[in-house]
């Protein structure tokens, strides 16, 4: 039921009384306008609100799945490394290796730090890459005449003085004089 001036005058008001009701009425009436109006315009911008917080928190979720795929990739490429490692690839071909192997790098999956099936990936690096491996073979200088020791012969006085042939016992003698005193 509205409030209006007949109603008022039904109730057996004066005049004064009536405007004097009809005014806070009214005034009531504007208050709680403004107040919606406030309120709806407050609403507004919580929706504003919100769509701009689901932005960021997909900007967020975005960014931090980029970073975790990172991670992993960074994992997958230091494993792999370590095989390469194991199997004595030249390390100066290393990057190489690493760049060409990047499809079968990202398609690894790992346990922990660990490559699963390193075996089977270890054979295919030694089929793919054999032309890279370091070997280690160390060899000493292939020296026809070696240099004479400064501090004693490579002969015993025992075994210079088993030399049968007299030329070569003296020659013996001389190169190793320092075992007979001389």
């Amino acid at each position: 039921m509205a409030l209006t001036r007949k109603l008022l005058k039904g109730m057996g008001l004066s005049e004064e009384q009536i405007d004097s009701i009809i005014d806070a009425h009214t005034d009531s009436l504007e208050g709680l306008q403004s107040k919606v109006k406030s309120l709806e315009a407050e609403a507004a911008e919580a929706k504003d609100w919100k769509a701009e917080h689901d932005k960021v928190k997909k900007e967020l979720d975005d960014y931090r799945a980029e970073q975790q795929g990172k991670e992993l990739s960074a994992k997958k490429r230091a494993a792999y490394k370590a095989l390469l490692e194991k199997e004595k690839i030249d390390p100066k071909r290393i990057d190489t290796v690493l760049k060409a192997d990047r499809d079968k790098i990202e398609a690894l999956e790992l346990d922990g730090d660990t490559v699963k099936d390193a075996d089977k990936l270890t054979e295919g690096i030694k089929a793919d890459w054999s032309d890279f491996v370091v070997s280690t073979i160390k060899k000493g200088v292939n020296n026809a005449k070696p240099p004479k020791s400064e501090g004693g012969g490579s002969m015993t006085k025992e075994e210079i003085m088993a030399i049968k042939d007299t030329a070569q016992r003296q020659a013996a003698i001389a190169e190793n004089h320092e075992l007979f005193g001389i």
